[in-house]
């Protein structure tokens, strides 16, 4: 096992900290004697976050990212979860507004709840357009007592403002499943300008007990026509947060599938709408990669797209977890959680670290290479609460098992790892691993990604709190929360393996 050579010194700084410990346990450590050990240390997240956005109160649902052409900045529209929210009247639209996905700016409250007997009560997903000098935003609005509410349970509406900040519900604009439509599911609208110059709403709902996508025009915003069944959703799929839009000579849905067995953000495309609408007809699957168009893990949900016309970014939520364990159950909501949208020149997309927060870290520090041969580790000095970290992975052949540890410190007996775990000489996953635990933890790996032909990984890990997200070579992107990153040490492990490491640098904040 090899460690730092700056650490060496780790033992006697321990024993002498033990010295004045409350216990016969571990001894304790405090912010203020953290320099010169390695000891694991227990840090609670930070209230607030700005990296990965969360709101000093509660945390960030559903996002409803739009680009705002007069200000030239992306406005990220959100379901606010106050925890423990209202029994009725829950998930106001909040509003961060960002230049380069790097830091952001609280609007505040824009879209308030109604009352416990009107319609939108409490708020759903919906999105945003710009039409004339006017914002219109259509949203869920969901009614806890539908017999109250003309027996609607779910519905859209729409709120329009001048300015961005003040926000007028038009409740004459009422979108209802009538009796075409589940009237329980009937949610999260999409609205977009289409090669028609009609006005296309997309609606998350059910027919006839499965899921589709309906379809409306409008001239005026403010009057739709039902056009139909816009694209039906796979099997017993249903698709939340839909987000449709064309990149290059592609039309591309991203969409959230709501199923327990699932539950990740997906994608599908294709060269006209038509041939989009054709990925589904009849159960079909034609699924657009390798990986059934996973853009990332189950950490990562809710995702949303916004361009500036040049770039594309697509926002989501990083789950807490139940307890504020690594290994709890996701829950509903946690941390804003951005990345760069890329087109491959086939047409399948990937995405990649926001270019403006490898800025926001800048040139870091260099640390030398590091060897490691059958099972073995290097343990790293202690990150910060926002951290970067970069590295290159050179494995000896395309079975080596390697791994990335955060949360650890010297004197850890459980640790969390990033297992890079071959599934076969061609194919790769990430597992989020419980070492000197249970191991394996379940609903928390990766989608596949093809292993490297010379075997080289190129890896960029971006930390905040205990938000994770982890870039393999531009062909994996996994989000995942991982309590006690920050102010911990970390490690790269080989199981059994003979790895080079290189390139190796770390930015903190």
């Amino acid at each position: 096992m090899n460690y730092i050579k700056s650490y060496a010194f780790a033992l006697m700084a321990a024993i002498t900290l033990g010295a004045t410990a409350c216990s016969d346990d571990a001894p304790v450590l405090t912010d203020r004697n953290l320099p010169g050990t390695t000891n694991y240390y227990a840090f609670a997240d930070e209230q607030k976050a700005d990296l990965y956005y969360k709101p000093y109160v509660g945390c960030v649902g559903d996002p409803m990212p739009f680009y705002d052409p007069v200000e030239q900045n992306f406005k990220v529209m959100y379901l606010q979860d106050f925890r423990p929210n209202p029994a009725y009247t829950y998930h106001p639209i909040w509003c961060v507004e960002t230049e380069d996905c790097s830091s952001y700016t609280s609007m505040g409250e824009l879209i308030s709840c109604g009352s416990e007997k009107e319609l939108d009560a409490a708020l759903g997903t919906g999105s945003t357009i710009y039409h004339e000098g006017v914002y219109y935003t259509f949203y869920t609005a969901h009614s806890p007592s539908p017999s109250i509410t003309s027996g609607i349970n779910e519905a859209v509406m729409l709120a329009t403002s001048t300015d961005f900040e003040t926000w007028t519900k038009d409740r004459s604009v009422i979108i209802s499943a009538g009796d075409e439509y589940s009237n329980v599911d009937f949610r999260d609208p999409f609205v977009f300008r289409g090669e028609d110059n009609l006005f296309h709403m997309l609606v998350s709902t059910k027919r006839d007990g499965k899921g589709v996508l309906a379809e409306y025009t409008s001239t005026d915003l403010r009057h739709w026509t039902s056009a139909g069944v816009f694209m039906t959703m796979m099997w017993d799929r249903f698709y939340e947060c839909a987000d449709l839009f064309q990149m290059g000579e592609w039309w591309y849905l991203v969409y959230s599938e709501q199923h327990d067995a699932i539950r990740r953000v997906q994608y599908f495309k294709g060269r006209t709408i038509d041939e989009l609408k054709a990925c589904t007809a009849n159960d079909a699957g034609i699924w657009p990669d390798a990986h059934e168009g996973f853009l990332n893990g189950r950490g990562f949900y809710a995702g949303k797209t916004a361009s500036n016309g040049v770039d594309r970014y697509i926002w989501g939520w990083c789950a807490t977890k139940a307890g504020n364990s690594t290994t709890g159950n996701l829950d509903w909501g946690g941390a804003l959680v951005a990345h760069k949208l890329c087109q491959n020149a086939d047409g399948t997309l990937y995405t990649t670290e926001v270019p403006a927060i490898a800025n926001y870290f800048g040139a870091g520090s260099a640390i030398a290479d590091v060897t490691l041969s059958g099972d073995d580790f290097h343990l790293f000095p202690r990150l910060k609460t926002r951290n970067r970290i970069a590295f290159t992975v050179t494995a000896s052949s395309a079975n080596d098992r390697f791994g990335i540890s955060l949360a650890r410190g010297s004197d850890s007996e459980v640790y969390y790892t990033l297992m890079v775990n071959p599934e076969s000489e061609t194919i790769r996953k990430v597992n989020l691993e419980e070492e000197g635990g249970d191991g394996f933890i379940g609903n928390n790996d990766s989608y596949v990604f093809p292993t490297p032909a010379d075997n080289v990984y190129n890896v960029v890990i971006v930390t905040d709190n205990s938000v994770v997200s982890l870039y393999i070579n531009d062909v994996l992107t996994y989000t995942n929360r991982i309590y006690n990153v920050a102010k911990n040490c970390w490690s790269i492990n080989s199981y059994g393996a003979d790895i080079t490491v290189s390139n190796i640098n770390v930015s903190s904040k």
